[in-house]
C-alpha cells in the first residue's frame, strides 16, 4: 500500500536519519512542549493504552520509539519482568535514562538504539509491544509493523497511540487552526527548531489513520483488530493481537 512520505527536512537523508536529527534538536525540551500542546491531556492516553494489557499481564514489553520513556515508565504499573524501550533519538533517551534513574526503574526498563523495521531479537520475543506517536515516523509502515508483529508471541498485544485527524466539521477547523498555527509558535518559543512542529501537522494528515491502519494491521496478519478515537477524534488507540 502507497503511503503519502512526509519528512522534517525534506533533505536528500532517509527518513529516520531526519527524525532523529529532528527529535535529537527538541529533545531537552520535549516533555515540556508535549504537556503543554496536549493540554496534559496525552497522560491520560497512555493509561488508557496501559490498561488495555492488563487483562494478559505481559512480562515481557518493548515500547517502541520510546523517546523520554513516558510510555515505558506507564508500563511499569503492570508488574512485568522486563521492559526494553527502542528509539532512533540518544538525544531523547538521554532524557529518558536520567528520568528512569529519578523513579528507581533503570533496573527494569532499558533504553537502547534501535527502530521497528530493523530491530533484530529472536522471534516471538514480547509479550506485548507499544508504540506511542511513532508509527507516523516509520520509514516503511508496513516493513515496521511486520517486525513487531513477527518479534510478539502468539497471543500477544500490540497497542499504538497515535494522533489522528478529527472527522467533524467544527472539531476539525479547530484542530487545523491549533496545529497549523499555535503549535508551530509555540515551538518555536521553546524550541530551535521550528521545522518539528509544522512536521507534526503534516506527518498527521498524511497517515493513514482510524479504520484505514487497522486495515492495514489486518493485511499484515494482526488479529482482534480494532481502533477507539480519543478527545473528540484528535488521537486514536490501534489495538491488535498476534
Amino acid at each position: 500500500m502507497k503511503h503519502d512520505t512526509v519528512t522534517p527536512y525534506n533533505t536528500q537523508e532517509e527518513k529516520k536519519e531526519q527524525v532523529a536529527k529532528m527529535f535529537d534538536n527538541i529533545a531537552n525540551r520535549y516533555d515540556l512542549l508535549n504537556s503543554i500542546l496536549s493540554l496534559g491531556i496525552h497522560k491520560g492516553w497512555r493509561k488508557t493504552c496501559v490498561n488495555l494489557l492488563k487483562t494478559k499481564q505481559p512480562k515481557r514489553i518493548l515500547d517502541v520509539a520510546t523517546g523520554t520513556a513516558d510510555f515505558a515508565i506507564e508500563c511499569a504499573r503492570l508488574n512485568p519482568q522486563l521492559i526494553l524501550g527502542i528509539d532512533i533519538s540518544d538525544g531523547m533517551m538521554q532524557f529518558g535514562r536520567e528520568k528512569l534513574v529519578k523513579l528507581k526503574l533503570d533496573s527494569l526498563i532499558t533504553l537502547k538504539n534501535g527502530n521497528a523495521e530493523t530491530f533484530d531479537m529472536p522471534d516471538n520475543s514480547f509479550d506485548a509491544i507499544v508504540v506511542g506517536f511513532g508509527v507516523r515516523n516509520f520509514q516503511h509502515l508496513e516493513k515496521g509493523l511486520i517486525n513487531l508483529h513477527r518479534l510478539l508471541k502468539p497471543g500477544g498485544q500490540l497497542v499504538i497511540l497515535e494522533f489522528s485527524y478529527p472527522k467533524n466539521f467544527m472539531i476539525k477547523a479547530g484542530y487545523n487552526f491549533y496545529f497549523s498555527y499555535v503549535t508551530p509558535v509555540v515551538g518555536k518559543i521553546f524550541s530551535k527548531d521550528t521545522r518539528a512542529y509544522t512536521y507534526l501537522t503534516e506527518s498527521v494528515k498524511a497517515f493513514p489513520n482510524n479504520e484505514k491502519f487497522t486495515g492495514i494491521l489486518d493485511e499484515i496478519g494482526f488479529k482482534k483488530t480494532f481502533f477507539k478515537s480519543l478527545s473528540f477524534g484528535i488521537a486514536a488507540i490501534y489495538y491488535g493481537e498476534k
